[in-house]
């Protein structure tokens, strides 16, 4: 008991509660830089948002960016703020801060040598999201698998494709990499009509069902634009191909296009126009004589 006691007297309690009020300010301190943060942050967020306003960026496609971006900068800064926090307090409770910088240093670099994917990964991340090339809620094919992005870090994206499949990518594995929901997206399709048509009939019942489509109260707006009928494309082996495009809002390609195919398929089915399935013409060559073929019916 007395060993006790003798060890607490000999305690400066002076510098003991000079070192925990100094502890406290530096964790005051932090958290008062933390609020400051936050608001400069929330002033960058709406400058940015305003400067894509003024450059006529859509509201949602700026919004997932300046969300992404802005997401990441409080990571890091967060980060960089706690670590020098630490290593403060430390030293204000009597460890010696330099010895474990040094020994940090040197293991930093023993674990670089294995950690360059890492490296590589930050590095391109961080140009992916400088650079806007993708942003949360886009839909992209990365490396050849698409999906809808969930997630962007410095390290890593996150796509879901359709059937619900989560795809991690590391950012420095990232080869070809295509936005299909950058400012506007695009339903461009094919429609093969039979050789007897006349085409010209086809692109103006086409452009009618654009119209009227365009005219539409729920799809009209989701449309930036009536369909361009391009005209005819190729001669396929049993089709007379026509090409078109249908400017839409990110992302709302695929529901203006399916009802345009849907209110097509009704037009053409109203107007007589043929749409061909593949069929082959069996020929057997001049010198063979025609084979005559009879079709009877059986009366029961």
């Amino acid at each position: 008991m007395n060993i006790i006691v003798n060890y607490f007297k000999t305690l400066q309690w002076d510098a003991i509660v000079a070192s925990c009020f100094r502890v406290l300010l530096i964790l005051f301190g932090a958290w008062l830089l933390m609020s400051i943060i936050k608001k400069l942050l929330k002033r960058l967020e709406k400058y940015l948002l305003q400067r894509g306003q003024v450059e006529g960026e859509p509201p949602t496609e700026s919004a997932k960016r300046v969300e992404t971006l802005v997401r990441l900068i409080k990571q890091a800064l967060f980060i960089a703020l706690w670590i020098t926090v630490f290593l403060i307090v430390l030293k204000e409770i009597g460890f010696e801060v330099g010895p474990v910088l040094a020994s940090a240093g040197i293991a930093g670099l023993a674990v670089g040598f294995g950690a360059q994917n890492l490296v590589r990964d930050v590095i391109s991340g961080f140009f992916i999201i400088l650079e806007n090339q993708v942003r949360v809620g886009d839909v992209a094919i990365i490396n050849g698998t698409g999906g809808l992005v969930e997630k962007i870090n410095f390290r890593t994206i996150v796509l879901r494709d359709l059937g619900g499949i989560v795809h991690v990518f590391p950012n420095g594995t990232i080869n070809t990499l295509s936005n299909l929901t950058t400012t506007w997206s695009a339903y461009v399709f094919d429609i093969g009509v039979a050789y007897k048509e006349e085409t010209d009939n086809v692109v103006s019942v086409l452009r009618e069902v654009g119209d009227r489509l365009k005219e539409d109260e729920k799809f009209g707006q989701l449309m930036l634009e009536p369909p361009e009928i391009f005209g005819v494309d190729k001669f396929d082996n049993s089709a007379v191909v026509i090409k078109g495009r249908i400017k839409t809002k990110p992302i709302q390609q695929w529901t203006v296009g399916r009802e345009f195919l849907r209110r097509v398929k009704m037009a053409f089915d109203e107007k007589g126009i043929e749409i061909p399935f593949p069929h082959q013409t069996i020929y057997f060559g001049e010198a063979s004589k025609p084979i005559d073929v009879q079709l009877m019916e059986k009366y029961k």
